[in-house]
């Protein structure tokens, strides 16, 4: 999704218009884009997500899982953090760190777990050596939607088959990402997305090309071809999965990119209808409903413009910062705003799951986790996705995350600092 930071769309086109009339294919890409796409809210700024607290407003920092998967978790985004300049600037609100030092800070924060600290202990060890930073969340005092996402499992083959009549796409060959920097550096960082034909370049096809009108058949695009269009449209939200083949192997698909076009949500245009209401709102309702209705499907489908591309990994799921993602310990959030790869801390409510595969109850949670994913839909200060893994049970919490909590961040403190 396009996403221009501070200025709505519309603003930026018109100052690039001011600036750069020597580049008329340019202009004329941005007004196409600008003409198609929504009008959007100034975001928050990087310095005023986070805010330092001080110590008398620490969570409890009790963790509901094992110190094992932390590790493992922590160790991902060390990986990240060995393969990008250690002079690589983090922000923490107003602060800004280098990637240097957050490696030290996950060092020292399993130096701390392996003692297996007890709650007052560890508590003890944050205040004397981390700084703690808090969300200011959707309202500015702190609240976070979390929302979860999983792996879903599909059924496939390697070629168009009786049964497997609906192709995962990878990357077009005709895809461009415009990086806006190259021709003002005051938008270093932003990117528009289109395809290139006929020496010109415009919108990359919407869901409503690609599914209803075929726009990408007989292009060599195909990477796999599956049995359930439902269960297609789900990995697109979800952005990885395991497709589970006729012989019986297992192969990762994981996003590769994105049509550029702006996600919508369905769930959110069921509920404007009347069809299915805010409480009872669900990835499972919305299947129940476009399983019961099949001649609505493609209408609801292609609500959603954004279009995601895949690619094979060896192994998955695969985060933003290109790291595996760990069960309960990978989220997703708005990496415009918060540290990649760093060492959080959420509260929320996790569901507590019968024989029968139905949620008894939900029951409040806190964990460490680590930020190494992002989405279409989690934007903004207030949007947390955390991820559940693979399973039933990943599946039923994924559906049905829909709580208030809250999210913070930890960072070593510097030698001598208070």
């Amino acid at each position: 999704m396009t996403r221009i930071s501070d200025l709505s769309e519309a603003m930026v086109v018109e100052r690039i218009l001011v600036r750069h009339r020597q580049y008329p294919l340019l202009l004329g890409l941005l007004l196409l884009l600008s003409a198609c796409g929504p009008k959007v809210k100034p975001p928050v700024t990087a310095p005023r997500a986070l805010v330092k607290i001080p110590a008398n407003r620490f969570p409890d920092f009790s963790d509901d899982m094992s110190n094992r998967s932390l590790k493992s978790a922590m160790d991902q985004s060390l990986e990240y953090l060995k393969r990008i300049d250690p002079s690589t600037p983090f922000r923490f609100g107003a602060d800004t760190f280098t990637a240097s030092h957050l490696a030290e800070s996950m060092k020292a924060f399993h130096e701390v777990m392996k003692q297996t600290p007890s709650a007052d202990e560890l508590r003890k060890a944050v205040e004397a050596s981390f700084w703690v930073y808090r969300s200011v969340g959707r309202d500015g005092r702190g609240k976070v939607l979390f929302t979860g996402y999983y792996e879903p499992t599909l059924q496939g083959s390697r070629h168009p088959a009786p049964g497997y009549p609906y192709p995962i796409y990878r990357k077009p060959d005709d895809w461009v990402r415009i990086d806006l920097g190259r021709f003002d550096p005051e938008y270093e960082g932003e990117h528009i997305i289109g395809r290139y034909g006929n020496q010109t370049v415009v919108p990359y096809f919407s869901r409503e090309d690609v599914e209803s009108r075929g726009r990408l058949q007989r292009q060599g695009c195909e990477l796999l071809w599956v049995s359930d269009p439902v269960a297609l449209f789900f990995l697109h939200i979800q952005g990885s999965g395991r497709v589970v083949l006729e012989d019986g192997a297992v192969v990762h698909v994981n996003y590769a990119c994105s049509n550029g076009r702006p996600y919508r949500s369905i769930g959110g245009l069921l509920i404007d209808e009347g069809t299915i209401s805010w409480e009872e709102m669900s990835m499972q309702r919305i299947r129940t409903y476009v399983r019961n209705h099949p001649e609505d499907m493609e209408r609801v489908f292609n609500y959603n413009e954004s279009y995601v591309f895949f690619r094979v990994v060896d192994q998955g799921p695969v985060g933003a910062i290109e790291v595996l993602l760990t069960p309960g310990r990978s989220v997703a959030t708005d990496l415009g705003l918060f540290p990649r790869a760093a060492l959080g801390f959420i509260q929320s409510a996790k569901p507590l799951v019968g024989d029968d595969g139905t949620i008894q109850s939900w029951e409040p949670f806190g964990r460490f986790v680590l930020n190494q994913d992002t989405g279409g839909a989690i934007r903004g200060p207030g949007r947390v996705d955390l991820f559940w893994g693979n399973g039933p049970y990943a599946e039923t919490a994924a559906g049905y995350t829909k709580h208030e909590g809250t999210l913070y961040f930890l960072v070593l403190k510097a030698p001598g600092e208070k």
